[in-house]
């Protein structure tokens, strides 16, 4: 297996900035994750308006919430399969065509059922998209830009979830109440079109995953992809080395289930994502409202509050994307988990203690700083590249299966914890303190570091520890 050392005849990687094919793949994920970002949170701004359109009840309103989640996750199952099958870039034009035919259909339902239908669909190209994105990305980055890359996808998402609050209040304002229950929330949904459209045609200019390209043996073409962006030596190494693993592999969900050492990497997958969720993190981003207006914050600072939320998310993940390559993935999900357990721990003693206002803002803002440049990005990065390549694609659907059953049930039981007597908020944000703790216990016990290695090395590296002494 090659090391990381240059040889002769080599080239550095290129930054992603000078490699048209890696800026285009970055401007891919970027996209992506804006999609899927925009979808998660456009419906918050919309829901009231959609309620008093269609007459929900409290469980009709909470259904419509959620059933794109309920699209996420036979999306996230699904997608592995296909992607290994007919490729990852293929599977992601069909995440953008289900994006835009969500946004289409979420803007002329007749019916309620319409309208779940239509969001079902944005469920589907929502799951789907955040188990290829990662994936694509890790097989085409050189290891030095993989980290970032992989950041982008997370950058993408949270500049989704950011600008759409502005988004919707742009669209709000255009009309009155009687307006918006009519036609603004249409609006609202509808504009995800564009940025569909965008991705189709950023599509139609990337190329196709070299490792999926060798894995059925459409080497050159794979060739035609690596070598202006790792020069000639370097990729036909990287060729050598994925068939190398590839015939080392079975790539099937028995062998991935079975296998000793594919289960250790999927407690890591697993475990991982269900932590990032049971954290607490969309309990805030679903409900920042909520949680501020009963620390008796007013509406309108409560909307204030949660931007500063959003803004908050959107620049601390930026740090991820500058350092995840130099700091490393493991040393930031330790800061970053360390700071969790603080921040929400705190959160808890302030509704304890009923600390009322603003001043609720500054352990909330730690905590939506520290996942950001944490929790957030770093799984989805080490879940593409800890797996080989002939199971990547359906280990990487176990892990998105796990995250979006995960987020439903957070969405699900947030409510109902905060509002029980028996648990109420303050309880509610120490369980979540409780999950940040036990995360942090794994990742310094189980979670490995990978920064700087090619996706060949890391499999070999857990190739040789699953040795028997």
């Amino acid at each position: 297996m090659k090391s990381t050392s240059m040889a002769a005849g080599q080239v550095e990687p290129v930054s992603f900035l000078r490699s048209p094919l890696l800026l285009m793949v970055a401007l891919v994920a970027a996209v992506g994750g804006f999609l899927f970002g925009y979808d998660t949170a456009v419906v918050n701004g919309a829901n009231q308006y959609i309620k008093l359109h269609f007459g929900l009840n409290p469980a009709q309103e909470g259904f419509a919430a959620a059933s794109a989640i309920l699209g996420c996750i036979p999306g996230a199952m699904f997608a592995g399969y296909l992607s290994d099958r007919f490729g990852r870039r293929k599977v992601l034009f069909l995440c953008a065509i289900l994006y835009a035919a969500s946004g289409l259909l979420s803007a002329l339902p007749r019916t309620f059922t319409e309208f779940l239908v239509a969001r079902f669909i944005s469920g589907l190209g929502i799951g789907a998209s955040s188990m290829i994105c990662p994936v694509y990305i890790a097989e085409l980055a050189p290891a030095k830009w993989r980290g970032r890359l992989g950041s982008l996808f997370q950058f993408g998402i949270v500049s989704g979830i950011f600008l759409t609050l502005f988004i919707n209040g742009r669209i709000q304002g255009a009309g009155d109440e009687a307006w918006n229950t009519h036609t603004g929330w249409r609006w609202m949904l509808g504009a995800e079109v564009a940025p569909a459209i965008l991705l189709l045609g950023l599509l139609a200019f990337v190329k196709e995953s070299p490792r999926w390209l060798v894995q059925m043996g459409r080497e050159k073409e794979a060739r035609d992809i690596l070598e202006p962006i790792h020069g000639g030596v370097e990729a036909d190494a990287e060729i050598a080395a994925t068939k190398e693993v590839l015939r080392q592999n079975e790539g099937n969900f028995i062998e991935l289930l079975a296998n000793s050492r594919f289960r250790r990497l999927l407690l890591i997958a697993v475990l991982l994502m269900a932590f990032s969720q049971f954290s607490g993190i969309n309990a805030i981003m679903y409900y920042s409202t909520k949680i501020f207006t009963t620390a008796g914050v007013g509406v309108k600072d409560s909307f204030t509050a949660s931007a500063v939320v959003g803004l908050v998310n959107l620049l601390f993940t930026l740090i991820a994307v500058a350092f995840v390559d130099k700091a490393g993935r493991r040393a930031l999900l330790l800061i970053g988990l360390t700071a969790q357990v603080i921040a929400l721990a705190a959160v808890g003693w302030m509704f304890h203690a009923n600390v009322q206002g603003v001043a609720l803002l500054v352990p909330i803002l730690a905590f939506i700083a520290a996942f950001a440049m944490a929790l957030g990005p770093i799984p989805w990065i080490l879940c593409s590249e800890i797996f080989p390549a002939r199971v990547r694609g359906r280990a990487m659907s176990v892990a998105t299966f796990t995250i979006w059953t995960s987020c439903y049930i957070v969405a699900q039981t947030f409510p109902m914890l905060n509002d029980s007597p028996a648990v109420g908020p303050a309880r509610t944000f120490w369980i979540y303190a409780a999950f940040s703790l036990a995360a942090l216990v794994f990742v310094f016990g189980m979670v490995p570091e990978t920064k700087g290695k090619s996706l060949e090395e890391i499999e070999a590296r857990f190739a040789e520890k699953s040795q028997p002494k």
